[in-house]
């Protein structure tokens, strides 16, 4: 399922400091959740790393050293990696979170990576590892009504990634 282009449409002309706030809260919730995610990294720890989604106008920039993430507007991309993944969003977010197989959606060409491969490759069995949880993990934002949210998250994760996701095992 693609992100809903009427919703995307908007980031077109929303500030970029406050997208680039909000995608840093939410950065910064999964490496309190996750705080050893990029020691796993090794020796690719200082890599840039590209996350490009398809039916977004954004990309977001990780720099595991810093640790740090940039939000920018496509196409202004060159450069700024040296791997990048580019899929619709919620690939890239069921890859965050290690729902499906990485290698088959590559193979078939709904996962496009370039540059460095090796880097990519260890920034996926970190992530496979990291069992992150974004509906349990950025729930907890919402303070009391974490349980909610949480659901509703659930029922969207359910929802965009019916049929479009095989598990590793």
């Amino acid at each position: 399922m693609e992100f809903p282009r009427l919703l995307a449409v908007p980031l077109n002309y929303m500030p970029l400091a406050a997208i680039e706030r909000a995608t840093g809260l939410l950065f910064t919730r999964v490496l309190k959740e996750h705080p050893d995610l990029f020691e796993r990294l090794g020796e690719y720890r200082a890599k840039r790393f590209a996350f490009l989604p398809s039916d977004l106008p954004l990309a977001f920039i990780v720099e595991p050293a810093g640790p740090s993430i940039r939000v920018i507007r496509k196409p202004a991309t060159q450069d700024l990696a040296d791997a990048s993944v580019e899929g619709p969003l919620f690939l890239l977010l069921a890859l965050l979170e290690g729902r499906c197989d990485a290698d088959a959606l590559f193979f078939s060409r709904d996962l496009s990576v370039t540059g460095d491969m090796e880097a990519m490759l260890a920034m996926r069995n970190a992530l496979d590892g990291a069992d992150i949880d974004l509906p349990r993990d950025l729930s907890k934002l919402a303070g009391p009504l974490a349980p909610l949210f949480g659901r509703m998250a659930q029922d969207v994760r359910r929802r965009a990634l019916n049929n479009e996701t095989s598990s590793w095992n």
